[in-house]
């Protein structure tokens, strides 16, 4: 466990010198950062983490003998050590890496590129950022994922209603629970979740397996509809909800980063409480900083019914803790109860007759 102002011992495990290298030293000029050691492989990072006692590992998820997910596998029941995955943001690489979230690790970075030169210290800032954030997380500080309900349905129409989700680090876990409890007819789904680009497509599909909606990333352009969730892509643009009642539809737009973040969840619910307002239900889930908190809180003075997730349940409680701070959040729930919450809240919409969109 981190020790509150005390720099963030960090173990890097990485079957390649050169990274191993180039993390090393990029952790290191932080200095709320100490590097106590550099693994190779699975058994030698075993043994440091005995020796060691590090706050936080990096794990590369492709290594020889035994991969990153079998590590994790091992390693989490025993000793839940907060661990940043950075990978290969190849198609093969991103779904690895989602087994990896599910077996305990807390966040997700691309692999730095060797020879980006004037770009890596870029790259740096943020692994050295995501490290910092992941040392205050709780590995599986979740409850167990519930039981589909494939054969529910809302038993009623519903007045037009979104859902709008943010999410950052222990997201994935969350999402994937709340996303498989959600009837075949529920309404249009928005998300943010924030992955590097590369990832969504494949934490897409995974979850789509899984689920009586479907689930998918994001295009311009894409409808919002009942029983489809659409997941925000990875990389350099923000997604926002446009149009009118019941025709929105998502764009991807330009735009500089909000809280470190593009896209960022504060563009999406801004967009979410102009365009929908009170037809919109809105939950922000686990993460650091506080992307998210001043869009919730936007959405709830538009009369949306808003959801934070609480610290009991949350990997790290930051975003939805700065939304508490703010009053944006009208309930605060643990993470099992967040979907029958969000199903009941839209089907309160018929009862009370809003539809009351912006044009």
């Amino acid at each position: 466990m981190h020790v509150i102002n005390s720099p963030v011992r960090v173990l890097i495990i990485d079957d390649s010198a050169m990274i191993r290298k180039v993390l090393a030293m990029g952790l290191s000029t932080n200095p709320l950062i100490e590097v106590v050691g550099t693994a190779s492989g699975a058994d030698q990072a075993f043994q440091m983490i005995e020796e060691l006692s590090p706050d936080v590992l990096t794990l590369d998820i492709e290594m020889p003998k035994m991969d990153g997910v079998t590590f994790l596998r091992r390693l989490m029941p025993v000793r839940p050590i907060p661990t940043v995955v950075i990978s290969s943001a190849t198609q093969q690489g991103a779904a690895i890496t989602l087994q990896a979230l599910e077996a305990g690790a807390v966040d997700i970075i691309a692999k730095p590129t060797l020879g980006t030169g004037n770009g890596l210290p870029v790259i740096m800032a943020e692994i050295c950022r995501r490290v910092q954030a992941a040392a205050h997380a709780r590995p599986f500080a979740g409850q167990p994922v519930a039981a589909r309900l494939k054969a529910q349905r809302l038993s009623r129409p519903t007045a037009p209603s979104i859902i709008a989700i943010g999410a950052s680090t222990g997201g994935v876990q969350a999402l994937a629970q709340i996303l498989q409890q959600m009837p075949y007819d529920a309404p249009g789904i928005v998300i943010v979740q924030h992955m590097p680009e590369g990832f969504t497509a494949a934490f897409a599909n995974r979850v789509d397996a899984s689920t009586a909606i479907r689930v998918r990333e994001a295009r311009d352009g894409d409808p919002i509809m009942p029983g489809v969730a659409l997941i925000a892509p990875g990389g350099d643009r923000h997604l926002v909800i446009m149009g009118k009642a019941p025709y929105w539809h998502v764009a991807l737009i330009d735009g500089e980063p909000e809280c470190f973040s593009r896209p960022s969840v504060n563009v999406m619910f801004e967009s979410a409480a102009l365009r929908c307002g009170p037809n919109c239900v809105a939950a922000l889930l686990t993460g650091m900083g506080k992307d998210g908190a001043q869009g919730l809180l936007s959405l709830h003075r538009a009369g949306a019914v808003t959801i934070a997730q609480d610290e009991a349940t949350s990997v790290v409680w930051g975003m939805p803790a700065a939304a508490v701070d703010l009053g944006a959040a009208k309930h605060v729930l643990p993470l099992g109860a967040i979907a029958p919450a969000l199903i009941d809240a839209s089907k309160s919409l018929v009862s009370g007759g809003r539809n009351r969109c912006s044009a």
